[in-house]
């Protein structure tokens, strides 16, 4: 219903008359509360993977490798990711006084936002996958995320260019910096080379596909888990606790400074790496300066509700607003803190880091998006809330859900940190690795409780909801007056320095763009074009046509999810893995796969450490081989067969990537794949196991020798050269 009509009120001015439009907000309403459930459902899922092996099942879409991914990206992408289209679309259309730009446009955002989420799940349990944290989805969708990004952008500045609001609200500044940096951070990082329909090669290689990574993965929690959620915080804060903003000025301040400063900290990510030091320093400078934007908006928040504490105890809406910002504050103070090196190097690889992105994660978009639905869906209706008492449980159960849910990983990060670094009085490692996860085990199903307590609190929500709705009516065109905007902008006696800018979005735009695009080119540029930043080492060679496949399996199970691929130059790893990493051994690696955690333990050194019918057996059943593992089976591995036909694709794309091999190599490359899985069958059939040369199995056993082989090893000169801790 776009129909507006021109009307006089009773002093003779002329105004406008227009409906808001509130069943797309309800339906982006719906959605995140239906894929918040899936989401978080497939999370408490693989924590009990985790704690309980036999939870695999031996079906490849449910093993933990390929269900991690598949929760990451529906809490980020379809539940926060609904929320903030829930929640833009609400208010923009109030704080502008129009309705959105074109219903059209919002129904293809609705829908085809959904079709993504879907297909996109449906893709990494069939194993298509970047095999890139947070960016896993194949080129198809990534193409996709684009074009209904650009139509979300479109009627978001559509509605900005046609409001009868002069003043732009501090909110709408977030809408546009998240639009504007997750634009660029998605194209920049998708970059990839096809070599099948659903199947490519990262762009960038090793050290650079790690850095480009973390700039994207540290600034996807930025601009799309922090600065819309930040908007939607300066909008429904307020308004439920019906006082204004605490400092306009401070949320001003707050938003220049934050876009500008975070996209610089993205390499606290990789710090004691093979990353050049000068970018380690970058991302901890600038990592360490968050502190004061990030605070500054947290207090301002919590100052919001200044003389309405007595409110905050009767109100569970407020309640849910007051442990989102504080749990804002903990991560973002809790942030700058792991990227001292010093912090990092406990925190890296262990289960500190799920910690810390699950404060923030349920804390702060879990109850601020609560918040939100329990304040908007009474009024979408009409009505009161069904049940304050409802809320009130929800509340308490998924406050105590958080706290089981972090503490646990917090005491598991800290045994596993020091369990890794023990050494006898003698100077052997105290502790095998499989040690210090069999001690930690229970902290992951105490873990996996607090997480399905979490989930347990979402059905109140859709319970208190569905009761809400029926007991009320559903205002799908809400009616609205206003009066247009002058053609020629009266001149105001006293301005603001602030009010230029706020008068004009597509310089805020443009301004915005440059804030968040100087840290990625400072950073990025000379790690690309200056060749001494990863220095080359003649012994490393590309990979066989065999290990490639092997490596392509290898990133379809989601292997890096539990593994790393990057010893750091610390005493206890030089002396558990072997010889730290250096820059130049990943020149190939399209992806990289340094990994982020370590459930199992580093593989950059595996290759030739065990026989091949150990990783043969070793895969088909974890526990035979090491007692009390945790990694579940891959029984798949030994019907399926590699696909010698794409040989050819893969060998062609790796050349056009810039991968040294024979011209005409292609050609001639599955007869090299031949020669070397006959070489692994004859190895296997002397311990009495028969395969074929096209088995899975055998493609992954090649990759998984390879690892590490180019660097000849001599542990005793690396432990005088690395670090002690």
């Amino acid at each position: 219903m776009n129909n507006e009509a021109i009307v006089q009120n009773t002093s003779g001015m002329q105004v406008e008359k227009f409906y808001y439009d509130n069943k797309t907000v309800k339906m982006f309403g719906v959605a995140a509360i239906f894929w918040g459930v899936i989401g978080m459902l497939a999370g408490v899922y693989i924590a009990f993977e985790l704690a309980f092996p036999s939870w695999n099942l031996g079906w490849a879409p449910i093993t933990f490798g390929r269900m991690r991914p598949v929760h990451t990206n529906a809490v980020i992408f379809a539940f926060v990711g609904n929320i903030i289209y829930m929640g833009v679309y609400y208010s923009l259309q109030r704080l502008l006084k129009a309705r959105m730009f074109s219903d059209k446009l919002s129904k293809i955002h609705f829908w085809g936002w959904q079709l993504i989420i879907l297909f996109g799940a449906l893709s990494l349990w069939m194993g298509f996958t970047q095999g890139k944290e947070y960016a896993e989805l194949e080129w198809p969708l990534d193409i996709a995320i684009t074009l209904i990004w650009v139509v979300f952008g479109i009627n978001m500045f559509g509605t900005i260019l046609k409001r009868r609001e002069r003043h732009l609200y501090v909110a709408i500044w977030f809408y546009i910096g998240t639009w504007v940096a997750v634009a660029m951070l998605h194209i920049v990082n998708s970059f990839a080379l096809p070599y099948s329909g659903m199947h490519s090669y990262s762009w960038y290689a090793g050290v650079q596909d790690g850095l480009v990574q973390w700039w994207y993965g540290h600034n996807a929690v930025a601009f799309f888990l922090t600065t819309p959620f930040l908007g939607l915080m300066y909008y429904f804060v307020p308004k439920a606790a019906g006082r204004p903003v605490y400092s306009y000025r401070w949320s001003i301040i707050h938003f220049w400074s934050l876009i500008f400063i975070y996209i610089w900290a993205g390499p606290h990510h990789l710090l004691n790496t093979a990353l050049p030091g000068w970018a380690q320093s970058l991302g901890t400078v600038f990592s360490i300066m968050l502190i004061a934007p990030s605070w500054g908006g947290m207090l301002n928040g919590l100052l919001t509700l200044r003389g309405a504490w007595d409110k905050v105890r009767d109100e569970p809406i407020l309640k849910f607003f007051v442990v989102a910002l504080t749990c804002y504050g903990m991560a973002t103070f809790e942030g700058p803190m792991l990227s001292l090196k010093s912090v990092n190097a406990i925190s890296h690889y262990t289960d500190w880091t799920i910690a810390h992105v699950h404060v923030g994660a349920l804390g702060w978009n879990g109850f601020l998006a609560f918040g939100a639905i329990y304040w908007l869906f009474p009024r979408l209706y009409r009505t009161e809330l069904f049940s304050k008492k409802l809320a009130n449980t929800h509340f308490l159960i998924g406050t105590l859900g958080i706290i089981l849910y972090v503490v646990p990983m917090y005491w598991a990060a800290l045994t596993q940190y020091m369990m890794w670094k023990q050494f006898t009085p003698e100077g052997t490692l105290k502790y095998q690795f499989i040690e210090t996860v069999t001690k930690i085990v229970p902290m992951y199903a105490l873990r996996g409780f607090g997480g399905l307590l979490y989930v347990s609190g979402i059905f109140l929500l859709i319970y208190n909801i569905v009761k809400t709705a029926k007991k009320g009516n559903f205002l799908a065109e809400e009616e609205a007056f206003a009066a247009p905007l002058p053609k020629v902008m009266p001149k105001v006696a006293k301005e603001h320095w602030h009010n230029w800018i706020e008068r004009r979005p597509v310089q805020m735009l443009v301004l915005a763009l440059i804030a968040v695009a100087i840290g990625g080119i400072v950073e990025m540029v000379p790690t690309f074009l200056v060749k001494s930043n990863i220095p080359s080492i003649t012994s490393v060679k590309p990979y066989t046509p065999l290990e490639l496949h092997g490596r392509n399996i290898y990133i379809r199970e989601g292997c890096y999810t539990c593994h790393s691929q990057m010893i750091r130059p610390f005493r206890h790893e030089v002396a558990r893995y072997g010889d730290y990493s250096k820059a130049g051994e990943f020149v190939y690696d399209h992806p990289y796969q340094w990994g982020s955690k370590r459930t199992g333990p580093d593989l950059a050194r595996i290759g030739g450490k065990y026989p091949d019918s150990w990783h043969y057996n070793h895969m088909l059943e974890p526990e035979m081989m090491t007692a009390g593992s945790i990694m579940p089976a891959y029984p798949w591995l030994f019907t399926d067969r590699i696909d010698k036909t794409k040989t050819p694709d893969i060998i062609n794309a790796m050349t056009r990537l810039g991968v040294p091999y024979p011209k005409g190599y292609d050609a001639i490359a599955n007869d090299d794949l031949e020669k070397q899985a006959m070489q692994i069958k004859e190895s296997l059939a002397k311990d009495k196991i028969n395969v074929k040369t096209t088995d899975e199995i055998v493609a992954l056993i090649a990759y998984l020798q390879r690892m590490g082989t180019d660097i000849k090893k001599d542990n005793r000169d690396s432990l005088n050269m690395a670090v002690p801790n």
